[in-house]
């Protein structure tokens, strides 16, 4: 089972006795061992018997770590001095469950001479060893933090060969998600106990899947902002959030897939259903570039994976389009409503060895939620969905997903965009589908002049709808809103956005500020996840 390990700098001895606390309360919460991360404190008087201290009177095992400034650290000792630290820490009475040490000083002479004495064999750090009774075993690194090293696998070998080194560790700054694949490929031909992790935006998935893989260890913050290396999670989070603990070589995963995806709140809504239905499933954020060429290799290189299990997705701004084509040229099936839309939000993998044109499924629960939430806010104010005329601010995938179901529901549907001829080109694709009552859809390109009459007729909008990410938190612009000033706005009229990372958007507080019914982007988000996760948790 992997380990949390919790990593913990010290500057100077006074910080000692925060830490301690620091690590007992990371002990609470699921650490079951600490990185002594002690760069700072290495350079100081009495560094020996200081470090002496925090292992004695650690609360959990201990690995003890000065790294070197070449490798992301911040120790100023001469690399002799430095090493000699590390081995008298090793050697000594009360040692540390393991000491970190960069390959790269291990392969010097200097250090195989200081170091050889601590090598003490078997399998890095055992749970039946208590800190201490032993000298430490070596947990051989190397890093990166500009991005994959040109000589990875070259690295892996030599760990994996190194007699000194009882624990391997890499870790490098991911480009795309990709690399971490590549790092689960490496834990699977491990010959010790190997960490491979991701460093960065991209490289999440490496730390939460690391029991999936046989990762001897992750690393986790114990507190938010407290981590020492880009990307780590919080151990709350490993153990709550993603379920760490339950984590196994069967478990599926699945993820949002967006630009961006940070504050998205569907990792906690599908983990947590996971979590209620027994289901063997853990959800992530998924990061991909906007462009196509980003998601078409990304999400192939995910589906294709032979161990990763990757079972669905949501998929959000601005990839909804993308996914599509993607399901389309894969031999795929999109669904009827999807294929209309030309946009989808979710795709379902099924299990290998399902035919192609059932593999991979892509459908669309935007579009009747949307449709459900907004007639209910409709029909507090007496309007039907049928007749209603709609605006929509945006082209893209969710416009497309509410301005289709809305006509086929019987509304009148205008589309706002700053790019005009994408209004025009979405009216286009979804104007003119015939109606279960035989009636066609309309969806027409609007203009200002739609707002700047009072009078009830065409020009008059029974809602509005902000399909575009403005005033999204994370987003291109958090303070924007898409609210025309002379919108002609009254009682009867209802405002809905569908972003939900601030509830209150300044698209819905302009609105409130006039008076009207407004809904939150939560209340779509909640209909169309619950859509989803029936798809996610369907047994195959």
């Amino acid at each position: 089972m992997s380990m949390i390990c919790v990593p913990i700098a010290v500057s100077e001895a006074g910080e000692i006795p925060l830490a301690l606390e620091r690590a007992a309360r990371a002990k609470l919460v699921g650490a079951r061992l600490v990185e002594w991360r002690c760069d700072g404190l290495a350079s100081h008087d009495g560094a020996f018997e200081a470090i002496a201290r925090l292992v004695r009177e650690s609360p959990l095992p201990a690995i003890v770590t000065v790294r070197s400034a070449e490798e992301g650290g911040s120790c100023t000792l001469a690399e002799n001095a430095r090493l000699a630290l590390l081995a008298r820490v090793a050697r000594g009475p009360g040692a540390p469950r393991m000491i970190d040490v960069e390959h790269a000083a291990l392969a010097s002479d200097l250090a195989r001479g200081l170091l050889s004495a601590a090598v003490a064999g078997g399998e890095g750090g055992g749970e039946g060893r208590g800190d201490g009774d032993q000298p430490a075993r070596v947990v051989g690194s190397t890093h990166d933090f500009d991005g994959r090293p040109a000589d990875l696998t070259q690295r892996f070998e030599a760990l994996q060969h190194d007699p000194l080194a009882s624990v391997a560790k890499l870790a490098w700054t991911a480009r795309s998600l990709r690399d971490n694949l590549e790092a689960f490929d490496l834990l699977a031909v491990r010959a010790k106990p190997t960490i491979a992790l991701c460093m960065g935006e991209f490289g999440l998935m490496s730390r939460v899947l690391a029991p999936k893989f046989g990762g001897f260890l992750t690393f986790a913050a114990d507190a938010e902002g407290a981590g020492t290396a880009p990307g780590q999670p919080t151990v709350r989070d490993l153990r709550d959030l993603y379920r760490f603990g339950s984590i196994g070589p069967a478990t599926r995963v699945f993820g949002v897939i967006g630009w961006p995806v940070a504050h998205s709140r569907s990792p906690a809504f599908h983990n947590a259903r996971f979590a209620e239905r027994g289901y063997d499933g853990v959800y992530l954020p998924l990061p991909v570039p906007p462009e196509w060429e980003h998601f078409k290799a990304t999400v192939g290189a995910l589906v294709d994976h032979g161990k990763l299990d990757f079972a669905g997705a949501s998929v959000t701004i601005p990839h909804k389009e993308h996914l599509v084509r993607f399901v389309a040229e894969r031999g795929g099936t999109v669904d009827a409503d999807a294929a209309w839309l030309g946009a989808a939000n979710t795709l379902v993998v099924h299990p290998r060895g399902t035919p192609d044109a059932q593999r991979l499924v892509a459908t669309n629960t935007d579009m009747p939620a949307a449709v459900e939430v907004l007639s209910a806010a409709l029909a507090t104010r007496g309007t039907a969905v049928e007749g209603a005329r709609v605006a929509i601010f945006g082209a893209g995938g969710v416009a497309r997903a509410i301005a289709g179901g809305l006509a086929l529901a019987g509304a009148t549907v205008v589309v706002f965009n700053r790019d005009r001829a994408r209004a025009e080109a979405l009216a286009q694709a979804l104007s003119g589908r015939a109606r279960a009552n035989g009636r066609a859809t309309r969806v027409v390109a609007g203009n200002d002049e739609h707002f700047r009459c009072n009078a009830p007729r065409c020009e008059c909008f029974h809602a509005l709808v902000n399909c575009t990410p403005l005033g999204m938190e994370g987003g291109p612009d958090p303070k924007g809103s898409p609210m025309p000033d002379d919108a002609f706005l009254d009682d009867s009229t209802v405002v809905m956005d569908t972003v939900y990372a601030p509830k209150e958007t300044p698209f819905l507080r302009e609105a409130r500020a006039r008076g009207v019914v407004c809904v939150d982007g939560e209340a779509m988000f909640v209909k169309q996840a619950e859509l989803q996760s029936a798809l996610f948790c369907a047994r195959w």
